[in-house]
């Protein structure tokens, strides 16, 4: 077969073969992921199943054959045995379909699920390891990502279903292939090949239109995702609080109208242009083609005993019935083919490729992770090539051992500093450097590995407190370790708290679960990244970690990570580079040091005393914010400012 480029400048019909053969061998190639046992056995009683009927029909017709001379003047000595044998047979192999056929649809979706399981894995690698950051944002692969989904929840067909339907498929054409045969022998070749091409031709026709509407409904995806998020909205709790108080049932069942109906009259206007007026002129082709084939019969009717003619018009029936849908194998293979082309897709889309834009890594040329000073240099970055610049010449060190706050009002490019310090982005234009080697030269998997990293939207998981805070299973070392996180980010209180410790779900939607308050998921979030710096990472980042904390535990929480005592106390004597994002000034005073950021560049930079003698954009912020924050710890009930003359005068600042 060709290759996907050779196939791309072929002729037309040998494009078209190989877009349409190319599918097929790729879904029969997965089932060497369902183990070489399974599949043999279960193609072997495929071919059984499909070959029970052509037995049964020549059996039906060796009764046909007996009967008469089972009986009456006729009767011919041994015949009645015959035919009670013959019956026997015929009933044991009906007997034998029925009793087999749910051992096949068994082993077929173990097959199915053999092979679905080493497509999720091929789903995870893709995106959760080769893709750049910025391809999972691309409209397009979230369309093949919610497909994908819904495919390996067996909403849809799936990979695995599609492989393992093409056995039984192949039975199906086994059978009508030893059922033309049958006629040929027992009736005339002419029949026989007038049958298998009927039927061929039927058969074309069913999965000619099959493909003409999966093309209908790949043009879909972006409003069968539309769809399906409205679909979802409107059974999750999540928005309950809001349908009741603001009376939004009235819309949500509206626009789930609107939605629904606007992904249904594509595919309904689709479907009458792709199954009708095609159908009946498939449907006029097998009435022809019987017809021919009953004529044939008819004509050599004479000399065909009732063997023969028993055998001729059972048989006959088996190819006439191919061109219908046969529910073991059609949609599966159909839809679940097109699953396995968007997940080829998908993988095409997020393999590693030039880095641009956020892109994919560059070429890895070394192979440990060095130490030393990290460095931002001349770093411009954007999301897009149509999107404006987020960074803007970004000039940053970050001393290996040292506290640094990066401050500045939302919209300064803090976090999206801290995306291309993970490598989640590399830069536009510019360089990150660790001990003078460019990121883009390491291993991104060992150099995120020397990341503690927690961002505003951290992952909340209806697990336990130790997943929440491990993310793996612990053992007696990683206890203590854990141990040790959860009283660092004073999350041991919490712990204590509940009915279960540090096992108990932090759901309220499980038996002995907990909901937590944003505050309390907070601590639980920094456990997380303590626990991995007490497991080996050497640069701890927080981006805005106290957004959900109340006044008096962020400046409990600032006071404790930049003076270093809470990460002394995981580290284990180790030298940790900590950073802390935030957009209020008032609170990172204790950090050694201090980056103002405006503008996707740094305008001031150094400690708390030096930015206040300064009297530039952070002691004007720090001022300002302090005000308010110490109004918010000492303010009057009224809430009215309380002047902090104090705190001024400390900087230097009239």
């Amino acid at each position: 077969m060709p290759t996907e480029a050779g196939a791309a400048d072929a002729p037309p019909t040998r494009r078209s073969v190989a877009q349409r053969t190319g599918p097929w061998l790729r879904g029969w190639a997965l089932l060497r992921h369902a183990g070489a046992g399974l599949v043999t056995g279960t193609f072997v009683l495929c071919l059984a199943m499909s070959l029970l009927p052509l037995a049964t029909i020549v059996l039906m017709g060796r009764v046909l054959y007996l009967i008469p001379l089972s009986f009456g003047q006729e009767a011919v000595d041994g015949a009645w045995d015959q035919l009670l044998l013959a019956l026997s047979l015929a009933i044991g192999a009906l007997v034998a379909q029925q009793v087999v056929a749910p051992l096949q649809a068994g082993l077929l979706e173990t097959i199915g699920r053999r092979v679905d399981r080493e497509c999720v894995g091929r789903v995870l690698r893709a995106t959760t390891s080769d893709a750049p950051l910025a391809l999972l944002e691309d409209p397009d692969v979230l369309g093949i990502l919610s497909d994908a989904r819904a495919a390996f929840d067996r909403q849809s067909r799936s990979p695995g279903e599609a492989a393992a339907a093409v056995l039984p498929l192949v039975g199906r054409y086994a059978q009508v292939l030893g059922a033309s045969i049958l006629v040929g022998i027992v009736v005339n070749p002419v029949a026989g090949a007038l049958l298998l091409g009927t039927a061929l031709a039927l058969r074309a026709g069913v999965r000619g239109g099959m493909s003409k509407f999966g093309a209908i409904w790949d043009d879909l995806t972006a409003q069968r995702r539309r769809t399906g998020y409205v679909r979802q909205l409107a059974i999750t709790p999540d928005i309950t609080k809001e349908v009741r108080i603001l009376g939004l049932l009235p819309w949500l069942r509206e626009r789930l109208r609107t939605e629904t109906l606007a992904q249904l009259r594509p595919e309904w206007a689709g479907r009458r242009r792709v199954f009708f007026l095609p159908f009946v002129g498939y449907g006029l082709l097998g009435l022809v083609g019987g017809t021919a084939v009953l004529a044939v019969v008819a004509l050599d009717a004479q000399d065909l005993d009732l063997f023969a003619l028993g055998v001729a018009l059972q048989a006959m029936m088996v190819p006439m019935r191919f061109g219908v849908h046969f529910p073991e194998s059609d949609l599966q293979t159909q839809y679940g083919l097109q699953s396995l082309e968007a997940l080829r897709r998908l993988e095409a889309r997020l393999a590693p490729g030039p880095a641009a834009f956020g892109g994919a890594h560059g070429a890895q040329t070394v192979a440990h992770v060095p130490t030393g000073a990290v460095r931002f240099e001349n770093v411009w970055f954007r999301y897009s090539e149509s999107s404006p610049w987020v960074l803007q010449g970004l000039d940053l060190t970050l001393e290996p051992g040292t506290s640094t706050a990066i401050v500045g009002l939302n919209g300064a490019g803090k976090t999206t500093t801290i995306k291309l310090l993970a490598r989640l982005y590399t830069p536009t234009q510019g360089r990150i450097t660790v001990g003078g080697i460019d990121l883009r030269e390491l291993p991104a998997d060992r150099w995120q590995r020397s990341l503690s990293l927690i961002f505003q939207d951290y992952a909340r998981l209806e697990l336990s407190v130790t997943d929440n805070v491990t993310l793996a299973p612990t053992g007696s070392d990683d206890q203590e370790a854990l141990d040790a996180a959860l009283r660092a980010a004073g999350a041991n209180l919490l712990v204590d708290g509940l009915d279960d410790g540090a096992s108990t779900v932090l759901s309220g939607g499980y038996a002995r679960g907990r909901d937590l308050s944003g505050g309390q998921w907070q601590r639980v979030a920094l456990a997380r990244a303590l626990f991995q710096v007490a497991r080996g990472a050497e640069i701890l980042v927080l981006d805005e970690p106290t957004a959900q904390l109340d006044v008096a535990a962020e400046a409990e929480f600032f006071e404790r990570f930049l003076a270093r005592g809470a990460v002394d106390t995981v580290a284990n004597g180790r030298p940790i580079t900590s950073v802390v994002i935030s957009h209020r000034f008032s609170t990172v005073r204790p950090a050694d040091h201090i980056v103002v950021v405006e503008h996707g560049r740094v305008v001031e930079e150094g400690d708390h005393d030096e930015l206040m003698a300064e009297g530039g954009r952070y002691a004007e912020l720090f001022v300002l914010q302090a005000r308010r924050f110490r109004a918010d710890v000492e303010g009057r009930a009224d809430g009215t400012l309380v002047d902090v003359p104090e705190v001024i005068d400390a900087g230097g600042v009239s």
